[in-house]
């Protein structure tokens, strides 16, 4: 099995219960330095902070994946499509296209709590 790191309450809610954090709220929000985003629960990479951008909508966004990191599924809702880590099915948040926010007209809105930033 891989590696999993002990989620706390709060981080269960989300990444195992496919919960979503309150907006604006997360510490990744307005976070803007260079790095990549992994995993909160396995640690795998998930996201360059070159492709962070600003979206003012409450939660990160990216216009991109580390290649084979992130898999998209249908939502519960059966409208939305949901991303969660490709290694341990953690729940990211959503992924929306067409929004023209970025040339790639993709946005991954994604929990802070479900990452962790490495510098």
């Amino acid at each position: 099995m891989d590696k999993r790191n002990e989620l706390t309450e709060e981080e269960k809610r989300v990444i195992l219960y496919k919960g979503t954090e309150a907006p604006f709220r997360g510490e990744y929000t307005d976070h803007f330095e260079k790095g990549h985003y992994v995993c909160r629960q396995c640690e795998a990479p998930l996201y360059r902070s070159e492709s962070k951008f600003h979206s003012s909508c409450g939660w990160p966004s990216f216009d991109d994946e580390i290649e084979g990191a992130v898999k998209r599924v249908l939502d519960a809702d059966g409208r939305r499509v949901e991303i969660v880590c490709a290694n341990c099915e953690g729940h990211l948040g959503h992924v929306f296209e067409g929004e023209q926010f970025t040339p790639k007209n993709t946005r991954h809105c994604v929990n802070s709590i479900s990452m962790k930033f490495v510098g």
